[in-house]
């Protein structure tokens, strides 16, 4: 499993903060008495050299340490160790033993979004199979609500997923389908993230359901121009009923000669060249992903682009899962995400995406924790989240168990007992 680049080197990983009394200098938060403390780090868990552990197989990709205490200073992971190692420090937080891991990175949502697709939900459960083309019923309700309307549903999404431990998040555009809605989509998202994605190419509009060659002339024209100071990815759906692979290639192009990095939902319903699309444009994540050929599999173990597993999707819409165990034994980076969208995956769960990762995709509790947080990371090209390592952002999740595994062990159960953000405790 790719693990990414360390934050900070090893050797200073689990050393105390530098003072004259080897106390942390300024305010500062220990959180002490944590039975398991994720860090991401190979390097650093039990079995490692600088461990007093002599627990035989090591920490995994996960850098386990038992018995841990995280000190926080301001907004970053200033020393990582065993409790009784742990520096002086202003203040301290008993975790009671129970288990710490990195914060969720979301790295695949929808939420700028108005209305509900029950009856659609409603009707796939009773036997109606799942198509593209529902997105058009969001895009209706989204261009009819105010600004406000719009940001309040934001805002309560972001909030419940904060609740269950998610500290960063992507959120995408796609509900518009303007010029004028794509782009306050896009403005309302990136008041509350900065990892806002244009996907003007979600679906072909109505309006231009005769014409959608017009389509991707607006979406890579006046649409990219108005849209692009507000994002930081481009994204497009390549799929039978929304885009195919020239008009892709056309559209992320388009985005990466503005400056927007791409990304791509791609073989979700269909075997397609989106994935193979994805690696050749570097894009950084590579979405869905459920079904794939030997040569896309060979293509993202051979490249630098994600595959994010999204199984909130298959499970709304009993398909089939993605095979997570293909991948990881194959070399991919893989990233576990929600895909929270009102149609096909109405879940801000990481906790939950998690557990039927576990349960139905193949892999190991760790891999799936790992995939959820470093993972998410890495789709989003970034090294300060999604880690628990000196330097790292202070993203912290306390879970009221005493070990990661209870995510997959206790599906459902609202485990997260504590959420810092930023080194801010917010739950």
């Amino acid at each position: 499993m790719n693990t990414g680049p360390e934050t900070r080197n090893s050797a200073a990983a689990t050393s105390a903060p530098t003072s004259a009394n080897s106390a942390v200098a300024t305010p500062a938060t220990a959180i002490v008495n944590i039975a398991s403390l994720v860090t991401n780090d190979p390097s650093l868990g039990w079995g490692s050299p600088r461990s007093s552990k002599s627990e035989s197989g090591g920490g995994g990709p996960l850098g386990l340490i038992r018995d841990a205490a995280v000190v926080i200073e301001g907004d970053r992971v200033v020393w990582i160790g065993e409790t009784s190692k742990a520096p002086a420090t202003d203040n301290r937080v008993d975790a009671g033993g129970r288990a710490v891991l990195p914060g969720f990175v979301d790295s695949h949502s929808h939420l700028v979004f108005a209305g509900d697709r029950t009856a659609e939900f409603n009707a796939r459960m009773s036997g109606q199979p799942y198509g593209a083309g529902g997105i058009r019923t969001t895009v209706a309700a989204t261009r009819a609500a105010s600004d406000a309307d719009l940001e309040r549903n934001l805002t309560r999404h972001l909030h419940e997923a904060l609740r269950q431990g998610t500290t960063t998040f992507e959120t995408k555009s796609g509900y518009g389908l303007t010029v004028e809605d794509e782009v306050r989509a896009l403005r309302i998202a990136a008041a509350h993230t900065d990892e806002v994605t244009y996907l003007g190419a979600h679906v072909v509009p109505p309006e231009h359901a005769d014409d959608p060659a017009a389509y991707v002339e607006l979406v890579t024209g006046p649409m990219l121009d108005a849209c692009a100071p507000y994002a930081r990815w481009v994204d497009v759906f390549c799929e039978e009923g929304a885009f195919d692979g020239d008009q892709a290639r056309a559209i992320l192009t388009a985005g990466r000669a503005k400056g927007l990095h791409p990304r791509i939902h791609a073989n979700q319903l269909t075997y397609g060249p989106g994935v193979r699309l994805a690696v050749e444009l570097d894009a950084a994540s590579a979405d869905h992903c459920t079904h794939l050929t030997d040569a896309d599999v060979d293509a993202l173990a051979s490249g630098n682009t994600v595959a994010t597993l999204l199984p909130g999707a298959e499970f709304s819409t009993r398909a089939a899962w993605p095979d997570a165990r293909r991948l990881l034994d194959a070399g991919v980076t893989v990233a576990l995400s929600t895909d929270c969208n009102p149609g096909s995956s109405y879940t801000s769960s990481v906790p939950f995406c998690v557990a039927l990762a576990v349960r139905d995709m193949g892999m190991t509790p760790d891999e799936a924790v790992w995939s959820a947080t470093a993972g998410g990371a890495a789709a989003l090209r970034r090294t300060d989240i999604g880690r628990l390592v000196p330097g790292a952002r202070a993203d912290l999740t306390l879970l009221d168990a005493p070990s990661h595994v209870h995510l997959a062990y206790r599906p459902g159960v609202p485990l997260v007992a504590g959420v810092w953000r930023r080194g801010e405790r917010v739950v």
